[in-house]
């Protein structure tokens, strides 16, 4: 995480976030709003912000333990980072918009990074106040990388890197370069597809707009794998689970721009098992109707279970299994490569949401990628078109016997 910060005792300036020590760590000094606001297309005022965060991901990270998959897993990591982010900012009043198109070359200049190791994902303005900042549409001249990248002497950070052996990772850094941004004239906003949905309905219970305290949430989060217990889940429980991490995901972001409730890119199936008056069997979950549509009824979990690559969950002890599920196509004709990025960004915040208003229920969660996705994608059978992203055993555990202590006790 890099910060452009303007705040009072502090030098305005680019800053990286140094989590290991929780400390900021100057890296270019100066007023660089003029900078920012072109390489964001003139689409948002970064004059009026007091800061704007820059999530990045380092290849080598994720590629040492999991290869060409990690592609996927880096912008599943960072959407959970924004997820959170996004979170913590409503916490303070904060008002952000996630901006995922952006000049990358101009941006990772203005930081100082390497392009061969490191790529920001995501550009996210945070203004104090309510003020529409975002997302302004102004007729300007369209704005190049490598002009931007002219105006700005080269800066390098430098970084230790534990691993003796660093591999190549050529895979990696192709997919990251097919996805850059060059010009402005390629930004794009997504219009909003009318989709019509089949099947019986399932209408859940009436939810109010959930209330938690964040830090108390995020300490007691658990993500349980033999530790599940199969207890009863009420309608209650499930609708709130579903309604409010659907409801949370609606973020302001450079894709929607000002059209108003945009149906979400991505969503959420599941097979469902000893849930209070709800047949066991695989569901849609339909936000806009607040409503289960039934896909097939009967129970999953022996062909969830065989899915799994590896034995770490005992999913008859489950009793909501989650699907995030999205596009194949996943915008390719409007955003070429960055589309699918985009995508798994946007599973991955929406994953975070979940997973914080399970822990707020007193339910665990544990995303999972190791599992067959031809295996759920036919249990909701879906079309050629759609694809299981992410899975998620949800529901009650027991408590882990372990000694545990605080860091900063």
């Amino acid at each position: 995480m890099y910060v452009y910060l303007k705040i009072e005792d502090l030098p305005a300036g680019v800053y990286h976030y140094d989590v290991a020590h929780h400390r900021l760590l100057l890296l270019r000094e100066g007023n660089f709003d003029s900078y920012i606001s072109r390489a964001l297309g003139n689409r948002c005022e970064v004059s009026e912000c007091f800061g704007t965060v820059f999530i990045s991901t380092m290849f080598w990270k994720n590629f040492f333990k999991y290869n060409n998959f990690a592609y996927r897993l880096q912008g599943l990591d960072a959407g959970v980072l924004i997820g959170q982010l996004l979170e913590v900012a409503k916490c303070f009043g904060f008002a952000p918009c996630v901006y995922f198109q952006f000049l990358d070359r101009a941006i990772n200049h203005l930081i100082g990074l390497s392009e061969q190791e490191e790529s920001v994902y995501a550009v996210i303005p945070l203004t104090a106040d309510s003020t529409n900042c975002f997302n302004r549409c102004t007729k300007g001249v369209d704005e190049s990388a490598t002009d931007l990248c002219r105006e700005l002497t080269a800066i390098q950070s430098t970084h230790y890197v534990q691993s003796r052996r660093v591999l190549e990772y050529p895979i990696v850094t192709k997919m990251n370069e097919a996805s850059m941004m060059e010009s402005t004239r390629s930004f794009r906003k997504i219009k909003e597809e009318q989709l019509n949905y089949e099947g019986q309905t399932v209408a859940l219970p009436y939810v109010k707009r959930l209330s938690y305290d964040l830090a108390s949430v995020c300490r007691k989060r658990f993500s349980p794998d033999r530790d599940f217990i199969l207890g009863n889940v009420s309608q209650l429980q499930l609708a709130k689970l579903l309604k409010c991490a659907m409801d949370s995901f609606s973020y302001q972001n450079d894709l929607d721009g000002d059209q108003k409730k945009q149906k979400s890119r991505v969503s959420l199936y599941g097979c469902l098992y000893n849930v209070e008056g709800i047949p066991n069997g695989a569901y849609h979950y339909d936000s806009s109707a607040h409503a289960l549509r039934k896909v097939q009824l009967g129970d999953q979990r022996l062909r969830l279970q065989h899915g799994l690559s590896l034995d770490n969950v005992n999913l008859f002890q489950v009793p909501l299994c989650l699907h995030v599920v999205g596009d194949k196509n996943h915008f390719k004709t409007e955003l070429g490569y960055r589309g699918y990025r985009i995508q798994q960004m946007e599973a991955g915040m929406l994953v975070q949401r979940l997973l914080l208003v399970a822990s707020s229920l007193e339910f665990g969660g544990h995303p999972l990628l190791g599992f067959d996705v031809n295996v759920s994608d036919e249990i909701y059978k879906l079309s050629p078109l759609k694809t299981s992203l992410i899975q998620i055993p949800t529901g009650p555990h027991r408590h882990r016997s372990w000694l545990s202590g605080g860091l900063h006790s």
